[in-house]
């Protein structure tokens, strides 16, 4: 099938080139044309801008954006719109905020497009083994899709969960859990570094891959990670960041009465990660001082 990707990022320079290996024709533009000459020698069609790109395609189009999610996501949609044709199809591959994504589909269909919502996850390494893709739109956009759907994720990869909105529903969810996850990991990897054992971190991270209960793609990471930087993870600080879905899935928790704890918690330590030193554990260290007398330790 014939298709326009714009954004040429990480994610989306690598799914440009599992397209076109599967042997796809790709259009391929970016704002910068660094990424469009590096995709046009994995065999994709290079574009100058939006508008090139929508020229080099034949309608129905197939117009797909994997920029950031926001205002760079909300103007490239409506640069899309303002070049294609009634019946295209206009895809957000981002990490869009669902709510954004229900208002922009019907905006869209008002204006003869169809939408569809696409959670991609898979990361750097989704070139070789494939994304995982959650979808939301119309049947017959996600029937035009198909195609591609089969070359960018594995078997079983993807999956169209109803209308508008729910793909990048599911794709919040899905990181809130994985926030959770890695918080789960980060506090056993800690637990095992303090103990007096002397534990080889990536060791224990192998061994629990093999067969355990908490085997995963996380822990095959933590593993490579030890074995690149040591067990103590040398030159690495322990500040993360958040791209927002942790956030909004604690928000649709509390809209819904979920007791979402574990992800609550595991988002409020990437906050705490970013503290140099925490005003509120000082209020608790001069409390504990006060009521009983314990030591505190001066700057």
């Amino acid at each position: 099938m014939e298709i326009g990707l714009y954004g040429l990022g990480r994610m989306g320079g690598n799914m440009v080139t599992r397209l076109a290996r599967g042997g796809h024709r790709v259009v391929a533009g970016n704002r910068s044309p660094g990424p469009v000459a590096e995709a046009a020698a994995h065999g994709a069609v290079g574009a100058s801008s939006v508008a090139d790109m929508v020229a080099k395609l034949k309608p129905p189009r197939v117009l797909w954006s994997m920029v950031p999610a926001g205002d760079v996501t909300e103007s490239t949609l409506h640069e899309f719109a303002a070049h294609a044709s009634r019946g295209d199809v206009l895809v957000d591959g981002g990490n869009s905020y669902f709510r954004d994504s229900v208002r922009r589909g019907q905006e869209l269909a008002a204006a003869g497009f169809r939408f569809v919502d696409a959670g991609v996850s898979g990361g750097i390494w989704g070139l070789e083994v494939g994304y995982c893709m959650m979808l939301g739109g119309p049947d017959d956009a996600i029937d035009l899709l198909r195609p591609a759907l089969d070359t960018l994720a594995p078997a079983n990869g993807w999956a169209h969960f109803g209308k508008t909105g729910a793909g990048h529903f599911v794709k919040m969810v899905h990181n809130g859990i994985e926030y959770g996850m890695m918080q789960a990991y980060a506090e056993g990897f800690e637990l095992l570094h303090a103990s007096e054992f002397g534990i080889d971190l990536r060791k224990a991270a192998s061994v629990w891959d093999h067969g355990s209960v908490v085997r995963s793609w996380l822990l095959e990471l933590a593993e490579r990670a030890f074995e690149q930087d040591g067990n103590e993870l040398e030159g690495i600080r322990g500040w993360v960041d958040d791209s927002g879905e942790g956030r909004w899935t604690i928000l649709e928790a509390i809209a819904h009465g979920v007791p979402a704890t574990v992800m609550a918690h595991s988002l409020f330590a990437r906050f705490t990660s970013r503290q140099e030193d925490s005003f509120a554990m000082k209020v608790a260290a001069a409390l504990r001082n006060q009521f009983g007398g314990h030591a505190i330790k001066k700057e």
